[in-house]
């Protein structure tokens, strides 16, 4: 494990893959809020899903889009860490 030396690691800038599945989350939870705002308004858009499987369902759509988001985005070169760790 790289024990950094550098007394400020908080000043070094967020990886992109980061900032990446951050802003996947937060617009996930935000499509999920819509999601659940149109079908507490007309159950018959879920009915044909058994209570179990909305259970399942519904938190795996920010979920997917935080994951899709970080993987997509390109991984943040670090040349202050030696050839072994990059």
């Amino acid at each position: 494990m790289h024990i950094s030396p550098d007394p400020a690691p908080s000043k070094r800038p967020v990886e992109a893959k980061v900032k990446a599945a951050g802003v996947g989350a937060f617009l996930g939870s935000i499509g999920l809020l819509a999601i659940l705002q149109a079908v507490d308004a007309d159950h018959s858009l879920i009915d044909f899903l058994p209570d179990w499987l909305e259970t399942v369902l519904i938190p795996l759509i920010p979920t997917g889009i935080t994951v899709a988001a970080g993987w997509r985005a390109q991984h943040t070169p670090r040349p202050d860490l030696p050839d072994d760790q990059r």
